[in-house]
This record gives structure tokens, C-alpha cells and sequence, in this order.
């Protein structure tokens, strides 16, 4: 379901304008990731003139650790855009080739590298950062993975000035999306992504003719969304049913959730949750007509899907009947005892 945009901004007068026949605004796109991808695309389609994208340097990547381009990357490659991948912003050469560009505005899609305040002052209309929270709520790494396991029932996503701070910016413009009971993080990144693109080029349009300028971010409803490590992704069965349903879609599909069995990670697709009622031990596992169920501090689970170690995921029925599970048998005892 697609959220309502709007930019929550006021009207000023006077700005320049460029030449005729010349685009609005020159931009250095700076983002790595897939969703930072659909931004990237949506400004390729605008009326502006993306000059250059600055990503994060080419790294080891998937099983076999081979060195790849990350997907912003790539998507420039095809378009015939000049890539920058500084080891750090901060470099004395980047903030010369930053120069050199002489591009008016510096969108942001998730970049992954803190930008200096020397080059924060190069463009003239700074540096645009969109941000997948209505701020000040999730500053941070992780915004959408921590809205879900909050139990959030909206999010959205947000422009704002970059500034030194984390996310502190002030706001040109916001959109609103619902989250839905089984969302994960994936599916809300994915419906964001697109109607975020849509608001960071209204936000560079409104740059461009001199109707926007960003309001401060309230200093009441701040919350911090740091970046999830695969230890957080662990399954804590003492938890109720809701709280670990929340914590598994929020952690889909990276890093992805996961628990212990017979000494041995076994990851977890979404589960669902079920009655208080059932009594089960946190972790106990209980198979019959009604699926593979995992007690909980309050109530219970059901899997769908499980991974264990060295293999592809596969039901979890499919999971229990090779298993031959024992009587009583728990998920979630450590690793390696």
C-alpha cells in the first residue's frame, strides 16, 4: 500500500535560477545498496543532471568473498556515470574532486560513511539526505528494522539538511506508510524506497525553483535505530509470541533471524504467533496437525521456515520429520554446547 506524500515545507521567494536549456540542479548522488538504487533511477528520470555517484569501495561479498561492485555502483556503470568510491569522505582528494564537479546539491540514499562538515559546505544547496523514518523517531542506521520490532503501526520517510549530527537535520519533506502485521523489513524497505525516491526528487524540484526550505526537527519523539549485527538477530524464546514475531520480521531478510539447535544455528524465516494459551516452555518444540510450534515466554509460534546449518531453507514440517525430533527437544540452547 502506497503512502501519502507530502513536503512538510515552507514557501520562500527569490532563489536564482539556472540558464535556459540548462538542468535545475547538478548532483552528486551518494547512496550503495539496492534501495538507494531506485532513488538513483528516479533522479536519472527527473529533470536534473546526476554528474557523478559516490558509493562505498568495492568489497569481498557472498560465499565465495569475491570483490563486487556494490549495486549503486553498477546501476552508474550502466548509465555511463563517473563513480567515486573514496575510502573515506574525509580524503583530500575526494573533497577536490568534489570541487572540481561544481554540482549544486549532494542527494543521499544510504550511503554508509559519515560526510565531513568540509565537504557538507561544498554544494550550494548542501547535501539532501533521505532518511527512512518520520524523524526525529529512528535516527540511525537501521530505521525500518527498528520501527517494525518497536511494534510501530507507521513509518515513513523523510529529506532533511545533512549536518554534522546523526540525522539531526532540519526537514524539507516527509511520507507516511502503514505497517502491516506481517510485514518485514525487506517488504517495508522495498514500498519506501519507491515513494521516498518520489519525495527526494519533489524535494530537489522544490530545491531547484526556490519554494522549499527545511524546517527544525521537534525535539520531543527521538528514538535511536543503530545498525543490527548478526548477534542481535538471535531469537530470545523468553520473550512473548508478539514481541518475537516483531523481532524476526524486523530482522528479514538481513541479517536475517536465527536460534540454536543441537548446537548448531539454524536461521528462521518469518513465524507466526498464536494463542497465550498454548503452554509450552520458552523454546519447547511441539509438532503435530498444526505445524512445528516453539513456545514462548507468553503464548507460542509457529515456524514456516527454517535453515539449518550447510543447507537451503526449507518448510519447517519438512525440517521436523527428517530431524526426528525428540521429546521435550528445545530450540535456542548454545552454540557448541
Amino acid at each position: 500500500m502506497a503512502g501519502r506524500a507530502g513536503l512538510a515545507a515552507r514557501r520562500v521567494a527569490g532563489a536564482g535560477t539556472r540558464g535556459e536549456g540548462e538542468p535545475p540542479l547538478r548532483l552528486l548522488f551518494a547512496g550503495t545498496p539496492a534501495p538507494a538504487v531506485v532513488a538513483l533511477d528516479a533522479l536519472l528520470d527527473s529533470a536534473h543532471e546526476v554528474v557523478a555517484v559516490l558509493t562505498r569501495p568495492d568489497a569481498p561479498s557472498g560465499r565465495g568473498r569475491r570483490t563486487s561492485r556494490s549495486p549503486v555502483a553498477e546501476r552508474a556503470d550502466a548509465a555511463g556515470i563517473p563513480v567515486l568510491q573514496p575510502r573515506s569522505p574525509r580524503e583530500p582528494e575526494f573533497l577536490s574532486q568534489l570541487a572540481d564537479l561544481a554540482v549544486d546539491c549532494a542527494p543521499v540514499v544510504a550511503y554508509g560513511a559519515l560526510v565531513p562538515p568540509a565537504a557538507l559546505q561544498v554544494p550550494r544547496h548542501g547535501w539532501v539526505n533521505l532518511h527512512f523514518s518520520l524523524l526525529p523517531a529512528w535516527r540511525g542506521a537501521a530505521p525500518v528494522q527498528h520501527a517494525i520490532m518497536a511494534g510501530d503501526e507507521v513509518t515513513g520517510a523523510a529529506t532533511f539538511q545533512l549536518e554534522a549530527g546523526l540525522d539531526t537535520g532540519p526537514v524539507f519533506g516527509v511520507v507516511t506508510e502503514p505497517i502491516g502485521a506481517t510485514d518485514t523489513a525487506g517488504d517495508l524497505l522495498d514500498r519506501l524506497a519507491v515513494s521516498g525516491a518520489r519525495l527526494l526528487v519533489a524535494t530537489l524540484d522544490g530545491l531547484a525553483d526556490g519554494s522549499l526550505r527545511p524546517e527544525p526537527q521537534p525535539a520531543e519523539g527521538v528514538s535511536l535505530a543503530p545498525r543490527i549485527e548478526t548477534a542481535d538477530a538471535q531469537v530470545d524464546w523468553t520473550l512473548p509470541a508478539h514481541v518475537v514475531d516483531r523481532r524476526v520480521r524486523g530482522v528479514t531478510p538481513a541479517p536475517g533471524a536465527w536460534t540454536t539447535w543441537r548446537g548448531n544455528r539454524l536461521r528462521l524465516a518469518p513465524v507466526e504467533p498464536l494463542p497465550s494459551s498454548l503452554a509450552l516452555e520458552p523454546g519447547e518444540l511441539s509438532i503435530g496437525s498444526t505445524g512445528v510450534l516453539v513456545g514462548t515466554g507468553r503464548g507460542a509460534v509457529r515456524l514456516s521456515s527454517v535453515q539449518p546449518a550447510g543447507r537451503k531453507m526449507l518448510p519447517a514440517a519438512d525440517w521436523a520429520r527428517g530431524a526426528r525430533l525428540e521429546p521435550g527437544e528445545r530450540l535456542g540452547e548454545q552454540v557448541g554446547a
